[in-house]
Formats: structure tokens, sequence, C-alpha cells
């Protein structure tokens, strides 16, 4: 069948999506696949094993859809492309999004690497400001949570003013990229 455990973590990724969160486990995901529930333990160690596959793989897509935005920018330009291509990621895969938010689990080297991974890229992104070391953690917590804070409300409907979300997050960008010229080293 060709059933590979990327495979098995790619379509329980979609499910989830699909279902937000809701209805997807072992025997669900062996009937989308046309397998018998047994068949997918050979690849994950049922639904901690799922779920921790997913959450890897949302990880790292998320960094990869960052860093994608963002190459070849600099400053403004590439929080803009990479707020962007945030907002489009997590608005397209909602129940990924909220996995590829947890902290790393301590001791489990993927997920760290994983997550160690999408902080570099912060770091990249906001390099252009020249922000002091000692500020770069502070300048990363700042723009994800901005990011995050919109997109969580934008997410769960708690946007129902009628105001176009699109000008209300290119101001929240504004905003941010307004903060971090003021987090530069003179």
């Amino acid at each position: 069948m060709g059933l590979t455990t990327a495979v098995v973590v790619e379509t329980a990724a979609q499910m989830l999506d699909e279902r937000d969160g809701e209805g997807v486990n072992v025997a669900s995901l062996a009937e989308r696949l046309g397998v018998k529930p047994p068949s997918l333990y050979k690849h994950v160690d049922g639904m901690p094993g799922l779920r921790r596959g997913v959450m890897l793989r949302a990880k790292a897509e998320l960094a990869e859809a960052l860093g994608r935005a963002a190459i070849g920018k600099a400053r403004d330009d590439a929080v803009r492309s990479a707020a962007m291509a945030y907002r489009e990621w997590a608005t397209a895969h909602p129940a990924q999004y909220r996995m590829a938010m947890r902290a790393p689990v301590s001791g489990d080297h993927e997920d760290e690497d994983v997550s160690a991974t999408l902080v570099e890229v912060l770091y990249t992104i906001l390099s252009g400001y020249r922000i002091a070391e000692e500020d770069l953690v502070d300048a990363a917590r700042f723009f994800r949570a901005t990011l995050h804070g919109f997109v969580d409300l934008e997410t769960t409907g708690a946007f129902q003013l009628p105001r176009s979300l699109e000008r209300s997050y290119e101001r929240s960008i504004a905003s941010l990229t307004s903060a971090l010229h003021s987090w530069g080293e003179p």
C-alpha cells in the first residue's frame, strides 16, 4: 500500500484540519487510509505518537513557511512577508497551528530541535533590526505574541466588528515593525 510514517502523519494532519481537531482517532485514520487499525501501529505509537508526529510536522511546516516567505528580504519586508505567511498557514491549518504553538517537551530531542529551528527562523527574520542579543528573546516573543494574538482571535471567530480584518492585520504588522525599529541598536 506504500504506507509510511510520513503518509500516516500527513493524513492525520489533514484530517485534523478538516475536522478542526475533532473526531480523529486511530480507527478513523485507518478507515481514511483503507487499512485496519493495527496496521497503523507499525508507524505510530497510538494516539500519543500520532499527535506527536503531527505536532513535529506542524512546527517544521510553519518554520519552513516563515523562512520561505522571508528569503531575500530584510527588516520590514521580511517581517511583513513572514507575518502574512504565518497568518495564511495558521488559517489554512487551524488544528495543526494549535499544536505548533506548544513549547517543546523537555527531553524530546526531535521536538527541541524542530522548535529551535522555528526560533532560529524568527531570529533570522529579526536580524535586520540589529536588536541586541540580550533583547532578541524578548523581540521574538513580541513578534510571536502579536501574530498569535491576532490569528488566534481570528480563527476562533472573536473578531465580529464590521471592520476589514485585512486592514487590522496590516496595521498590527505596521505597529510591530515600528516597535522593532525602536528596539534596534543605534
